[in-house]
């Protein structure tokens, strides 16, 4: 295999580390672990090099001896979070029994996402985030279990494919919504008690809309996203089963 240009496009986690002259050595690791916790705690805004640098004890040209820029340094972080989520094992679970697997492995991608509400303005910016270890790990032994469980290698991609896209992009907009009541001080029942009259009354002259408001859309907030989101994974996991039927039985 020919070696590859230095001037190649590559990935955060293929390139080596440098190695540092001070001491005690800045790693990878301790920046990853350090910009998470400042992420976490203040925002996505609150999160520049230099400032990592300053609570690193070190300057920011530091940091880019080990990323190249803080799109590279958020690929990082977001593939370190992804390393949280529930993998399942084909060793551990029953391949039959798939549906639970997957259902739980949603559940987990979602509380990933959703302890980490600021992932939600960067995950459609950052194309390197699926060439991490850990995203490609999960991705791997979602493919291995489908596969023992009689899926063919296409099935069990479009499978992975649509169930993710659905956990991801709903705990997205979960972890908006609910940044967005943290940043004004509300609380998703105290939204509901002061909104839900003026959403009913504003939708009148659209039938549909004003009927599920008035009569589907239950007053008691918790618990309502679980179980919209658990309804959702069923409804994807349905359509996977008789998708198979169909396939199997032509």
């Amino acid at each position: 295999m020919p070696a590859r240009s230095k001037d190649a496009p590559g990935t955060p986690w293929s390139r080596p580390e440098r190695p540092r002259r001070e001491q005690p050595a800045l790693s990878r690791a301790q920046i990853v672990a350090e910009a998470l916790a400042i992420l976490d705690s203040d925002g996505i805004e609150a999160l520049s090099m230099r400032k990592l640098g300053a609570r690193l004890n070190a300057g920011a040209t530091s940091m880019y001896t080990h990323v190249a820029n803080k799109d590279e340094l958020l690929a990082l972080i977001v593939d370190e979070v992804f390393g949280k989520v529930l993998i399942p094992s084909v060793a551990d679970t029953d391949p039959t029994d798939w549906r639970l697997t997957l259902a739980e492995c949603a559940d987990s991608v979602r509380e990933t996402v959703l302890r980490h509400p600021w992932m939600v303005s960067v995950l459609g910016d950052l194309g390197l985030v699926y060439f991490g270890p850990n995203w490609m790990r999960l991705s791997e032994a979602l493919l291995t279990f489908l596969e023992a469980a009689g899926f063919t290698a296409t099935e069990a991609n479009d499978a992975m494919g649509v169930l993710l896209g659905y956990v991801i992009g709903t705990a997205s907009v979960e972890s908006a919504w609910l940044s967005t009541l943290a940043r004004h001080g509300r609380n998703e029942q105290g939204w509901m008690d002061e909104f839900l009259p003026a959403v009913i009354e504003a939708t009148r002259d659209f039938p549909r809309l004003h009927r599920l408001y008035a009569t589907e859309v239950d007053e008691a907030t918790e618990g309502t996203r679980d179980s919209g989101f658990a309804n959702g994974v069923r409804l994807i996991l349905d359509g996977i089963e008789a998708n198979q039927r169909a396939r199997h039985a032509s």
